[in-house]
């Protein structure tokens, strides 16, 4: 599919060769000053003009009384003035021919007419063409080009590296940007309130970018949903991973929601499933954020198979055991060669194992360290090392691990890392050092494992094979398209919801609705006992809340008190059904993300459907293998393959179930809001035995 994001847009924003800073500065630790400093700092190596009547010279660079008695056409402008002159002072940019600009102050003035400030900012951009970044940012650093444009003075060295990194929030484009040099640039923006810039739009750009190998996100929300997802389309396209800390988690659209699966799924629940579809590595932390840039900036590739460590304590080694099976890191199994190979090696009393604690009298060390390291990453299991030790500087002991550890990095083309146990350890001029030889430090134990799994993770979407969504079934298309004409403006009730499943493949229940004892009496006696008896009056959502439903009627006499309840309390129409053979009850669901579209939810069924929480969700359509995928995350998964004496579910038969149900949330989603299928009982069969459509 051709992109209709352009990576050279935001050219002139990004790596413009001539720049004005309009509300340039004599007076020290100011804005207007200090970005003057910071374009200098940074090398930049083109044309600079600062902007202040009152001045003939800032800080070198010639000054000018207004932007249209500049030399010559700015491409960028940058803006460092109060909220009153921003629209005169963009307004001024356009005119002269600027092709970008940058706003620091926040476009909200406290006496504003209507349209407000940032809207008539946004009208000036559309009708001139004028890429923004800001208001309300702290501007960026565009290290490949040299090209520094903030207000604020930092720490870092203009030293390119092969991160690119976009944060909704300024505070924290400044926690990663100014404070670890081993977090190594190609591009860090603050967009701010994203005026005509947006997130999707600095993603195209970073991925243009041959340097860029791994790309950071701080997010609030995509601004730009469509633009959003077709730029992380372009990264997974292009092998670049995608990091992901998005905020924002509450649930605030269950309280409007008429579903189960309305109230379950939420916004969050959209980014996950956009975020899975795409390969995104979501984090929790900005730690977890920081280590897994390092370890997926480094360049190597992640190798098929598990992870390989080696450290120097036994009780570390355990803590590492018991972090990583929860938060799901697999350990390579070592090959029987690579076990005998390690033994030989070390002090007697050690164990030959995976994570490996060798330390022993500490006779020959660093070579030891490095050959076991160097044996462990040649078992055709390893997908990656680490060597787990609290680093520290000014130590010879810790030396001789980083010489350790070089060594056996330099032997292989898989990653490579070192993970402290503990993250306050003084190590700053090792863990730059190893860092920048291409074997990165990860500080604190979780952050490390976070990193690992996100990169087995990586590894893991760009193996997924293709997987289109079925078609549905040829021959139903009449019936689908009589369905699509009829729930218009409608809520469905169980019986028409049923229809409509069975339009489009999904087996349902055989089921009749009644009005009267007599005919429920002869549509148990056709289904044959035991039958099911529930409330089919209209209006009644969930009928197990109300007492609606009543199972396993065996004969005439048992219906007949059945009925007379439910008549009595909720009105005369009932729903009469077979009673299905034993299985395990399964939710399906659909509601449309007003950002992303219909989004399908997998989990646990019954009256236990909100007790568990046990579901994964995915933006539709899709096919098996994601339908798949979905299944195995479930915690229940462990039931379907009959679990103790359990009927094993045919997992193939439900992956298709489900990818048709994905294909016809995405068919009516211009009709319906949300689809609710509980329960779906699996076992010998696979059926769906009530349906809500809204």
């Amino acid at each position: 599919m051709a992109s209709s994001l352009r990576a050279d847009r935001l050219l002139p924003l990004l790596s413009p060769r001539r720049i004005a800073f309009v509300g340039a500065s004599l007076r020290p630790n100011t804005p207007g000053n200090d970005m003057l400093r910071m374009i200098r700092r940074g090398g930049f190596d083109g044309t600079v003009h600062a902007v202040n009547p009152n001045y003939r010279e800032i800080e070198s660079y010639p000054c000018y009384p207004a932007v249209g008695e500049l030399p010559e056409r700015p491409d960028l402008v940058v803006l460092s003035v109060k909220n009153e002159h921003l629209e005169s002072a963009l307004i001024e940019a356009a005119a002269v021919g600027a092709r970008a600009a940058v706003i620091f102050a926040s476009a909200v003035l406290e006496q504003d007419g209507d349209p407000k400030l940032v809207d008539r900012l946004r009208a000036i951009a559309a009708t001139t063409g004028l890429v923004v970044c800001g208001p309300n940012c702290m501007g960026f650093y565009n290290d490949l080009d040299k090209t520094w444009v903030c207000g604020f003075p930092s720490p870092r060295v203009p030293e390119p590296g092969a991160i690119a990194f976009i944060a909704h929030s300024g505070s924290v484009f400044g926690a990663l940007a100014h404070n670890d040099p081993r977090l190594r640039f190609a591009l860090a923006v603050s967009p701010g309130g994203e005026l005509n810039a947006t997130v999707a739009d600095y993603i195209a750009y970073a991925v243009a970018r041959r340097e860029v190998k791994v790309i950071g996100l701080f997010l609030e929300t995509a601004r730009d949903p469509a633009g959003f997802a077709e730029a992380l389309t372009l990264a997974a396209q292009s092998g670049v991973p995608v990091v992901a800390l998005k905020i924002g988690r509450t649930d605030t659209a269950a309280a409007a929601a008429l579903s189960h699966t309305g109230a379950l799924a939420g916004n969050d629940a959209a980014y996950d499933a956009l975020f899975d579809r795409h390969g995104v590595i979501r984090v929790d932390t900005l730690d977890e954020l920081a280590s897994t840039l390092l370890l997926m900036s480094c360049g190597r590739r992640t190798a098929r198979g598990g992870l390989v460590a080696i450290g120097d304590s036994g009780g570390e080694r355990e803590l590492m055991i018991d972090l990583a099976d929860r938060i799901g890191v697999p350990f390579a199994k070592l090959s029987e060669g690579t076990v005998s190979s390690i033994a030989k090696q070390l002090d007697p009393g050690l164990e030959a194992a995976n994570p490996l604690d060798a330390w022993g009298t500490g006779t020959n060390f660093s070579a030891q360290y490095e050959s076991c390291l160097s044996a462990l990453l040649a078992d055709d299991a390893a997908a990656m090392g680490l060597l787990a030790i609290d680093i520290r500087d000014q130590s010879y002991l810790h030396r001789g691990f980083a010489n350790a550890v070089l060594g056996a990095s330099s032997k292989t083309d898989k990653p490579v890392a070192v993970a402290t146990h503990y993250s306050q350890v003084r190590h700053d001029a090792l863990a730059l050092e190893l860092t920048l030889a291409g074997v990165p430090v990860l500080d604190g134990t979780t952050n490390a494992l976070v990193a690992v799994r996100a990169a087995l993770g990586y590894r893991d979407f760009l193996a997924r094979p293709d997987d289109p969504p079925p078609a549905p079934p040829p021959q139903r298309q009449q019936e689908r398209n009589d369905v699509s004409q009829r729930i218009v403006g409608r809520r469905l009730d169980e019986t028409e919801s049923l229809r409509v499943l069975t339009a489009w493949g999904i087996p349902t229940i055989a089921h009749e609705v009644v009005a009267s004892f007599d005919e429920a009496k002869k549509a148990a006696s056709a289904f044959g006992y035991p039958v099911v008896c529930k409330t089919a009056e209209p209006g009644i959502l969930h009928k197990s809340d109300v007492g609606g439903v009543r199972l396993g009627l065996g004969d005439d006499a048992s219906l007949a008190e059945a009925y007379g309840d439910l008549a009595a309390r909720l009105g005369p129409l009932v729903l009469i059904a077979p009673m299905v053979r034993s299985g395990i009850e399964l939710s399906m669901g659909m509601v449309r993300d007003p950002q992303f579209g219909p989004l399908v939810s997998v989990g646990a069924g019954g009256t236990l459907i909100e007790l568990l929480s046990d579901r994964k969700v995915a933006l539709a359509p899709f096919g098996p293998n994601t339908a798949r995928r979905l299944i195995d995350g479930l915690r229940l998964r462990r039931l379907l393959d009959g679990y103790r004496g359990g009927i094993a579910v045919d997992i193939d038969r439900l992956a298709d179930v489900i990818a048709a149900f994905s294909v016809m949330a995405v068919e009516l989603a211009g009709t319906v809001s949300e689809i609710d299928v509980n329960p779906l009982i699996v076992g010998q069969d696979i059926l769906a035995l009530d349906a809500l459509i809204v």
